[in-house]
C-alpha cells in the first residue's frame, strides 16, 4: 500500500519477535531461564562422561579408575548404579531401566536415609549443617575429622529399621576417607568441595601432573598407621600445623 512502512518481517512466511538489544543487554535470549544444577547433580557431574545427563555403569566404572581407584575397587562400585538407577528412573517411567542407567535431572530422588542432611531433599546444599558438622565432631578444632569422628558422624545419623541408609552411608564415608585423607583426617575444604564435585576434577587434573594426588588412603598408610599403634590410628595434628 502506497505510504505503508515495511514491516521487519515482510517476505518471512515464518516471522519471529524483534529483538530489542540495549548497550547493557546486547544480546537476548528466546529460551527461558535454565536452573542452576543443584550441589548434588553438580556431585556427580563428573560421571556424565559424554554430558548428556545420564550416568551408565561404564560412566562410574571409568570416573573411579580416573580418580585412582584400583580395578576391584572401581567394580565394587558398579553397586552404585544397581541401587540408584530405580529411584531416578521413577521421574521418568515406573519401568526399570534395564541397562541401570541413572539420571541426573532426578538425582534427588536417590537419596537416602541416615545421612547428615547437609543434601536437601532437592539436592541443594546446607551450609549451616555443614558448619554444625565440624563444630560437633571436629574435637581437635583443627579442621579436620579423623576416622574415629566420622565413625561417631556415622553413629549419630543412624536412623531406626534403616540398614540399607547406614549400608550405603558407611560406604560413602569410607570412599571419602580412602579417597581424601591428609595426616589421618578428611579436611574442611575438601569435602566441602566434595559435595559440590569440584572435587573430583581437582583430582583429576592434579593426577595428570608430575606430583599427582598426593591425598587419600592406601597401603602404605595402614602400615603407618600400625606405627602409631593402631590401624586407623590418627595422626598428630596441631592447630597451627594447617
Amino acid at each position: 500500500m502506497p505510504g505503508r512502512t515495511a514491516d521487519a518481517h515482510d517476505g518471512d512466511p515464518n516471522p519471529k519477535p524483534a529483538h530489542a538489544p540495549t548497550t547493557s543487554t546486547p544480546s537476548v535470549s528466546l529460551l527461558p531461564p535454565q536452573p542452576a544444577p543443584s550441589a548434588l547433580q553438580s556431585h556427580v557431574l563428573f560421571w556424565d562422561r559424554d554430558a548428556d545427563n545420564i550416568i551408565t555403569p561404564t560412566d562410574v566404572y571409568t570416573g573411579f579408575r580416573s580418580l585412582g581407584f584400583s580395578v576391584p575397587f572401581s567394580l565394587g562400585s558398579l553397586l552404585i548404579p544397581l541401587f540408584f538407577s530405580y529411584p531416578t528412573r521413577l521421574a521418568h517411567s515406573w519401568i526399570p531401566d534395564p541397562l541401570f542407567r541413572i539420571h541426573i535431572s532426578s538425582i534427588h530422588k536417590a537419596k537416602h536415609g541416615s545421612d547428615t542432611g547437609i543434601y536437601d531433599n532437592d539436592g541443594r546444599f546446607r551450609p549451616l549443617l555443614f558448619e554444625e558438622l565440624f563444630a560437633k565432631f571436629d574435637g581437635s578444632g583443627v579442621g579436620g575429622l579423623s576416622y574415629e569422628e566420622l565413625g561417631m558422624l556415622l553413629a549419630k545419623d543412624r536412623c531406626a529399621a534403616d540398614p540399607a541408609g547406614w549400608s550405603f552411608a558407611f560406604m560413602e564415608w569410607s570412599t571419602t576417607w580412602l579417597l581424601l585423607q591428609k595426616e589421618g583426617r578428611v579436611w574442611k575444604e575438601d569435602l566441602r568441595q566434595c559435595y559440590d564435585g569440584s572435587l573430583f576434577w581437582r583430582i583429576r587434573e592434579e593426577r595428570a601432573g608430575p606430583k599427582g594426588w598426593t591425598q587419600g588412603y592406601g597401603w602404605k598408610d595402614f602400615f603407618k598407621g600400625l606405627g602409631y599403634g593402631g590401624t586407623w590410628k590418627e595422626w598428630k595434628v596441631g592447630k597451627g600445623d594447617r
